[in-house]
């Protein structure tokens, strides 16, 4: 999975005066036999329409979280639009969080990206909660993976290196 961190606060290690907290890229698995129980990750997307992992059962899914202004995000998000595109035939869906923007800013991003996969609203941090364990709350953006049950099989913190990503995808779907 991949997480990237664009918290709001500042630190040491931050990127100066960017506005948030540079994530790692730090990247970490979970074996089949050492996953969580499945979770199941819902909420409206920017047009009001419901979106549910339910809904994709047998499917692996990559979560990101996302916002507008984030930097690390808006520089990922091509990747992530590739995968959306290139891997759906493989069983792959996409689904991103968006946590701070409203639906004017969340749009505008996904025109300029053209991003084919829905993301669901949540500034209340409610939707991500469901992935609390899993996924620092803070950093965003951040890529998990779930298998083809939907337990968190996968985390990235930061941007998500594609080349990665694809390998942790290529793993998890071998899986059957």
């Amino acid at each position: 999975m991949l997480v990237a961190g664009c918290a709001q606060e500042s630190g040491a290690g931050d990127v100066v005066d960017a506005g948030f907290v540079s994530g790692d890229g730090s990247t970490q698995q979970w074996v089949p036999d050492k996953r969580k129980e499945p979770v199941v990750v819902e909420g409206e997307d920017f047009a009001g329409a419901a979106v549910s992992t339910a809904d994709w059962a047998g499917d692996v899914v990559v979560i990101n979280t996302w916002y507008a202004g984030c930097a690390p995000c808006r520089a990922e998000a091509p990747d992530l639009v590739a995968l959306a595109t290139e891997r759906e035939a493989d069983g792959v869906r996409v689904l991103g969080i968006n946590t701070q923007d409203d639906a004017g800013a969340a749009q505008a991003f996904e025109r300029t990206f053209a991003v084919p996969y829905p993301s669901v609203a949540d500034s209340s941090g409610q939707v991500i909660a469901r992935l609390s364990g899993v996924v620092p709350l803070q950093a965003v953006p951040t890529t998990v993976v779930l298998d083809r049950e939907h337990r968190p099989a996968a985390r990235i913190i930061g941007q998500a290196d594609p080349s990665t990503l694809d390998a942790i995808l290529d793993e998890i779907l071998a899986e059957g």
